[in-house]
């Protein structure tokens, strides 16, 4: 694909990413990988900053590993660019919002945005649990909207969750799946339902390993070596909760137990415990493993 962010083959040359986290920064590293002139935005400066640094090293990493030239990484480093302010949407092809598990806070932002964009401009939730159709309502383009789910570490995760409300244009739909192709990512079109597809059958998966824990049912490190050699899972669930965050897992729980008000969605007292403890997992230090040290070692015994 060529790098040159004008491409008329590029479904949506320009993108806003709305979120300098850690999602918001892997989405901007593989729009702009792709080709994509990426603007990131951040009310937080310090946040911006420290998204630059991590993709830049991203960035690197990957080069070094030979996934990457170092041609397409400065190509791709040199089509972001960095911003508190919302403007950028204005001259934005696609918007996509990575910021806080919220509804409240979500619809405000897409309200601010839906006064700058151009009716052209397609909006997408990168949302991991809530019904992308309670968002579109706050805006006039329902059937512009859609969501994109990326999973963490994006520039590593291969799947891509479209999710299509019963508004959405098909074309757009259709156009967002080419889009999630060009990043080099594998599209599955879900429903607009809480969870989609993954965390529908994921997040009970993860709280049933919590609940074992706390009734002694096996230690972090057992259960996690359980089911990577019994179920041959990539890794155990204990690992998988610190490398999602505890706080976002905590976060899809509550809105899946909100909308389906069953026991399975139910959080257990160990997770609200170390997310109010700020046991967030990698990203803070600490979660069911203390991250700080090589290789992580579990923290039995809870917060």
């Amino acid at each position: 694909m060529t790098s040159d962010p004008r491409h008329p083959t590029l479904p949506f040359p320009h993108v806003s990413v709305i979120g300098a986290g850690l999602m918001g920064a892997g989405i901007a590293q593989v729009c702009a990988t792709a080709g994509c002139h990426v603007t990131l935005r951040d009310i937080d400066g310090a946040q911006g900053a420290k998204a630059k640094r991590a993709i830049e090293a991203s960035t690197a990493k990957l080069v070094e590993k030979g996934k990457l030239t170092a041609e397409v990484r400065d190509a791709a480093l040199a089509h972001i660019a960095f911003t508190d302010a919302l403007g950028a949407a204005a001259q934005a092809d696609l918007v996509i919002e990575a910021i806080i598990e919220d509804l409240a806070a979500k619809q405000a932002l897409w309200r601010e945005i839906e006064e700058l964009a151009p009716p052209s401009t397609v909006f997408a939730t990168n949302t991991s649990s809530l019904r992308v159709a309670d968002q579109a309502a706050v805006t006039d383009r329902p059937d512009r909207f859609l969501g994109l789910h990326f999973f963490n570490p994006v520039p590593l995760m291969p799947l891509v969750e479209v999710v299509r409300t019963d508004a959405a244009d098909p074309a757009i739909v259709a156009r967002a799946v080419d889009f999630v192709r060009r990043l080099g990512k594998e599209p599955v079109l879900a429903h607009d339902t809480h969870g989609f597809i993954v965390n529908a059958l994921l997040i009970p998966y993860l709280l049933d390993a919590i609940r074992l824990l706390e009734r002694h049912g096996g230690t972090i490190a057992d259960i996690d070596i359980a089911m990577k050699l019994g179920a041959r899972y990539p890794m155990g669930p204990f690992t998988l909760l610190d490398t999602v965050g505890l706080d976002t897992v905590l976060h899809t729980t509550r809105a899946m137990q909100e909308e389906y008000r069953e026991s399975r969605f139910q959080a257990p007292p160990t997770l609200e415990r170390l997310v109010a403890a700020g046991r967030l997992g990698r990203k803070s230090g600490k979660g069911f493993y203390d991250w700080s040290v090589e290789p992580a070692v579990p923290i039995e015994g809870g917060p």
